[in-house]
């Protein structure tokens, strides 16, 4: 029988993993309202692959922000997709970890992102409706 506490951690239960992984998704600003379900099979693979949820996060946080933290004068970039437009900042991090304390940064700094340029909040849900 499966203990209680592996079914409550992402890293040992694919569908906890996948569903904070498109959570994290949806929540970052200029990403679709609701995950696809090819953002479903992708986020399913970073599980399969053994991708730490925590360098996901980080992946998720990172590229917002760089798309974010944009000069003023050029011009506003499309609105993100899918879930792939992460996997490339993924792979820069499984080549080149960050250090400890980065991902607690990362939240810090779209936190106080959003507080500065927040526009109307817009409900999101993880799950596609198209099954």
């Amino acid at each position: 029988m499966t203990p209680v506490s592996s079914l409550l951690d992402p890293a040992s239960n694919p569908a906890l993993y996948t569903s904070t992984v498109l959570t994290l998704y949806v929540d970052l600003p200029d990403t679709p309202l609701r995950a696809s379900t090819q953002d479903q099979r992708l986020a399913h693979s970073l599980f399969q692959t053994g991708i730490p949820l925590s360098l996901v996060e980080t992946a998720l946080l990172l590229g917002s922000l760089r798309r974010l933290c944009r000069p003023a004068d050029v011009p506003r970039l499309p609105r993100i997709r899918s879930l792939a437009y992460f996997q490339p900042v993924i792979q820069e991090l499984q080549e080149h970890p960050v250090p400890d304390g980065y991902l607690n940064y990362l939240r810090l700094k779209l936190r106080s992102f959003m507080d500065t340029s927040a526009p109307a909040k817009v409900q999101k849900s993880t799950f596609s409706d198209d099954r």
